[in-house]
């Protein structure tokens, strides 16, 4: 077994090198490894450092999705429970979007606690990335949209992390009064 700073330093590392080049969506051309982090950080506060599997599998929560890296890769290189997660919280990016957005809110109370975590996560950082100051009408909309169905999906996932809850709500409230 990998010890802990080494399991998410290495993670980090991965993350990085598969998403090279990727732009983030919403903040202009913001490189797309600030979000993995955002979501790693949230999860290591989350957990107050806890669990550096899933702080790895909140890194590498997109890899399988965006890139090539497969779950066997993940388990080779960090764990069976790394891989697992990651692939949890993987959408199937052969169906149109709005079936991956309906299978999220469907499947989100039938996730393990620690990917329901990740989920979390990555809504309070996606929604984050949408709050703009001056918001043109396009930017508006797709800030409200993607709340609105990022609070389906979180209501599935509550009751992991109190702080976490609490912290997508801010940011849901961050959300609509910026509007």
């Amino acid at each position: 077994m990998i010890p802990p700073v080494r399991l998410v330093s290495q993670a980090a590392e991965l993350a990085a090198r598969r998403h090279n080049g990727m732009a983030r969506k919403g903040r202009g051309n913001e490189p797309y490894i600030n979000h993995l982090a955002e979501v790693a950080n949230l999860l290591a506060t989350a957990t107050d450092g806890a669990d550096a599997e899933l702080v790895a599998a909140g890194w590498l929560h997109d890899t399988i999705e965006d890139t090539e890296t497969t779950r066997e890769e993940l388990a080779q290189k960090f764990s069976e429970r790394v891989a697992a997660l990651v692939v949890e919280c993987t959408d199937d990016m052969s169906l149109p979007k709005a079936e991956r957005r309906r299978r999220q809110v469907i499947d989100a109370p039938k996730k393990s606690p620690s990917a329901k975590l990740i989920k979390i996560a990555d809504k309070v950082s996606n929604i984050g990335a949408r709050i703009h100051s001056d918001p043109t009408g396009e930017e508006r909309d797709d800030l409200v949209d993607y709340t609105g169905w990022a609070e389906r999906v979180v209501a599935g996932c509550r009751g992991g992390s109190v702080w976490l809850d609490m912290t997508f709500d801010d940011m849901v409230r961050k959300a609509k009064a910026s509007l």
